[in-house]
């Protein structure tokens, strides 16, 4: 007989493993899922792993697919509701063949809801046990972990096991039960589609299709702003107007033409603040999140995904995470120490262990179960963007312990003839907590020349700009995280997924904007006319907030699941009132839809068509929607998701398409002839060259095919004659003749 200890995922077994062994541990693997067997003093102790949910819900076996409301579900294995998660089905199995022979069980999945959840559905249906013991720790370092295990609680976290499936049976009740209706009115319409809409998505979409709208609905407002350009003690100075914004032109006008001709000004006025720039709070999830896109442009799932990574390989400690405070408890000496080993840090740690006492800027988050993110000390090699994200915590923690950064601001007045013109500068006086955040700190440092009140100031050019009010900005993939936030929306650990599931649902589209697709902006129209309770921000927080009262003891799971049963049903009634104006709206909104993301832009050709975006028989092209009249055509790339992008070539005027790879999206003009495409200069006579044969060059890649010049809807490039044996390809650079080498076996 022996403990069986379960975690989260395999890495995490092995770490756990190798942490409370006496020796070293055994591994072995039953069907391929490994498992490790160790001795802790005179207690033997088998550690296995899952691969996260191991179970989901679904409805009771004998239900109608298509019936709602349904409420009547279970816990079922998840390889059996399922596709995506079949590979899940052996570790299941492994588990429950070791649970029939352990005598103890201990759950060592990710301390957090989600992990909570994970550990009681296996201990309750695969090893057949109501309770266990749990193993709480951030960190997967030996040292948290052997205390883990030594002050492991007698029972699970039964409030976040509560709070847990509360979150699951409410997303599923709303999930389910909402998508199952929108479908079902779209089949009113003797279409077929399924839609779906989900408890906290609904009100994420909500939040990105109302900014749309101020976008859509906003009217610029045009203003003047005069700016002046001077030299003063051999020093350039930029001053502005210190009205600022004129909104009318005629005081503009007046104004330029009381300092025409004006050579000379006068510094009247020179005002020196100075003012303490506290240190960052430490990172919790969101804010990491966001400042990886703001620096690296990493989109927030694939920070977090980053993240949890490190924290598998024991670098950082567990990163879903709402606080931003680091306990004593966590060493901060010991961690400096540690990191200190690593070169590049070497200095900048030996600088703080020298501080007589170690106090972290902590913000006011918490977080029942975790701290903030802060980094191990230990090291490991990493790719080039999960060193990116560990260098930027380990920053982040220094940075937290630094001295706040004095910075001064300069105003200078200059007098020109009686208007008065105000330049602003910033500059740092002490570095503080700077210097260990690095190039991360990014602040505009703009130093004025040094002046004093009567300096004269030569006046070379003032010029009057004409400008116009801007509409707000579209959310980025970052701050939408921080709206979600802000507004009590979602958790932690899945406001990334929950964006993406948007993305994915074609509801909203964008690289670095965020913007709503005519899909989403009709979808929500509907809704908010016909069922806005399906989208309602605050009933949803409300349901936000009772989670976290039952994982406080404060209110039952049962309570507020018979509360959400209650709302859903209301909501499905009105619903079924509507059902047939819902459906035929949802179609009109979903062909809308299809048709903007099919068009292209003009006909260049019979000026009276536009180009559609068609499937054939060989693949995808662009045709004029006046076909026959029109038989105007385009061949578009196959290896790519191709998109309109809304511009117009600006050599020849022919619509512009996006073509999106793996990497960055492309933007290329359709047609093939056209005189960007060409390729000039140095790049231009070697194109010209080889395609003679004047000039032969060898693929350096598979050193036997020539290099060949070859022409496709992007432009021209240089390929291997022994294509598809050997893909090298070299691009033309336009410019400067300089070349890209594209690598493919």
């Amino acid at each position: 007989m022996y403990e069986l200890i379960i975690t989260e995922k395999p890495a995490a077994a092995n770490k756990i493993a190798a942490a409370l062994a006496n020796g070293k541990p055994i591994k072995e693997n039953s069907k391929g899922v490994p498992y490790y067997k160790i001795t802790r003093g005179n207690k033997d102790i088998v550690v296995a792993c899952a691969v996260g949910h191991l179970y989901g819900l679904d409805r009771k076996k004998g239900e109608k697919k298509w019936a709602f409301p349904v409420f009547d579900i279970e816990w079922q294995p998840a390889h059996e509701t399922r596709k995506t998660a079949a590979f899940s089905k052996k570790y299941l199995q492994a588990i429950k063949k070791l649970g029939k022979e352990a005598s103890e069980f201990t759950v060592a999945t990710d301390y957090d809801v989600e992990g909570e959840v994970i550990g009681l559905t296996v201990i309750k249906y695969a090893c057949k046990k109501k309770d266990a013991s749990r193993m709480k720790f951030s960190t997967l370092t030996k040292p948290d972990l052997v205390e883990a295990y030594e002050n492991k609680s007698k029972t699970l976290d039964w409030g976040q096991a509560n709070a847990g499936e509360a979150r699951h049976f409410l997303d599923w009740y709303n999930g389910i039960n909402f998508s199952r209706a929108l479908t079902s009115a779209y089949k009113t319409t003797g279409g077929f589609k399924v839609l779906s809409i989900g408890r906290v998505q609904g009100p994420a979409l909500k939040i990105i299709v109302d900014r749309e709208k101020e976008i859509k609905a906003f009217k610029p407002v045009p203003y003047w702003q005069i700016e002046m350009n001077g030299i003063v003690n051999k020093g350039d100075i930029n001053a502005w107007h210190i009205k600022d914004k004129f909104w009318d032109k005629k005081e503009a006008d007046k104004v330029m033409k009381n300092i025409k001709g004006c050579k000379k000004g006068e510094v009247n006025k020179v005002e020196k603040k100075q003012f303490k720039q506290a240190p960052p709070n430490p990172f919790d999830l969101t804010s990491l999140q966001v400042e990886a896109y703001r620096l690296f442009k990493i989109q927030p799932k694939d920070t977090l995904a980053i993240a949890q990574d490190l924290y598998t390989s024991g670098l950082i400690s567990y990163p879903r995470t709402s606080s931003n405070q680091l306990p004593p408890k966590i060493g901060y000496s010991k961690i400096l120490s540690l990191l200190k080993e690593q070169s590049h840090y070497d200095e900048l740690c030996s600088s703080l262990l020298k501080q007589k006492k170690l106090f972290p800027n902590n913000g006011k988050k918490t977080d029942p179960a975790h701290p903030a993110i802060y980094p191990t000390g230990l090291a490991a090699e990493v790719d080039e963007r999960a060193g990116k994200i560990y260098d930027l915590v380990v920053r982040r923690f220094m940075a937290t312990f630094g001295e706040a950064a004095t910075r001064e601001t300069m105003k200078v007045s200059i007098d020109v003839n009686k208007e008065i013109f105000v330049a602003k500068g910033t500059r740092t006086v002490e570095k503080g907590w700077f210097v260990y955040y690095g190039s991360y700190v990014r602040l505009e440092e703009e130093e004025l020349p040094t002046v004093k009140e009567g300096d004269n100031v030569d006046v070379k050019k003032i010029t009057m700009h004409d400008k116009e009010t801007l509409p707000p900005k579209r959310y980025t993939p970052a701050s939408i995280i921080k709206e979600l936030e802000k507004r009590g929306l979602g958790t932690k650990a899945t406001r990334a997924s929950i964006v993406d599931t948007l993305f994915q649902r074609h509801y909203v589209h964008g690289q670095k904007s965020i913007e709503a697709t005519e899909l989403g902006i009709n979808t929500m129209k509907t809704l908010e006319k016909f069922v806005p309770k399906i989208i309602d921000e605050k009933l949803t927080r409300h349901f936000e907030e009772e989670m976290d009262e039952i994982r406080d003891g404060k209110k039952k799971k049962e309570t507020v699941l018979g509360e959400a049963k209650k709302d859903i049903i209301s909501v499905i009634n009105d619903f079924k009132k509507h059902e047939k104006e819902v459906g035929e709206s949802l179609k009109k909104a979903h062909w809308e839809a299809k048709d903007a993301m099919a068009t292209l832009g003009a006909c260049p050709k019979c000026k009276e068509g536009v180009l559609m975006m068609r499937k054939g028989k060989f693949g995808s092209f662009a045709a004029c929607n006046k076909y026959p009249k029109c038989k105007t055509t385009y061949s578009l790339p196959s290896n790519a998701i191709i998109k309109p992008s809304k511009n117009v070539c600006k050599t020849c005027g022919m619509p512009m398409v996006l073509a999106i790879k793996k990497k960055r999206p492309m933007e290329f003009c359709l047609n093939r002839d056209c005189k960007s495409k060409h390729i000039e200069g140095e790049a231009g006579k070697l194109a010209k060259d080889i395609a003679k044969g004047n000039v032969e060059r060898d693929c350096p890649k598979c050193k036997e095919g020539k290099l060949v010049l070859r022409k496709s809807i992007y432009g021209s490039f240089l390929g291997c004659s022994a294509y598809p044996k050997c893909r090298y390809t070299e691009k033309l650079d336009n410019n400067n003749g300089n070349k890209e080498s594209n690598k493919k076996a």
